[in-house]
């Protein structure tokens, strides 16, 4: 995983800010390997309660992170029971690592 401790405490404390308490945060993609160089950050952001605006929260949570990361890209998706389940949430779910 190409994540410092640091990084990996920061986002997890940004999910908790952003998201509550009960969030998880889970990295896949790229990252994950650690024989690759740069790319984005893929995170998905696991929430418990139905979400009223998804595309908010999870721009609040990209911006604050690729801020945090020096202007990195940072993609973030939702997992919520309110929203539909896509391919990438099963990719996220089977391959992902939660931090």
């Amino acid at each position: 995983m190409r994540l410092t401790d640091g990084q990996i405490e920061t986002i997890r404390t940004v999910s908790k800010q952003i998201a509550g308490a009960d969030s998880k945060i889970r990295l896949f993609g790229s990252r994950l390997n650690d024989e690759l160089q740069g790319g984005d950050l893929d995170l998905m952001l696991e929430v418990s309660e139905p979400v009223e605006n998804p595309a908010l929260l999870c721009a609040q949570m990209a911006a604050k992170i690729s801020r945090i990361m020096y202007g990195r890209k940072v993609d973030v998706i939702l997992y919520a029971p309110n929203l539909m389940r896509l391919p990438i949430h099963d990719i996220a779910l089977k391959e992902g690592v939660l931090l």
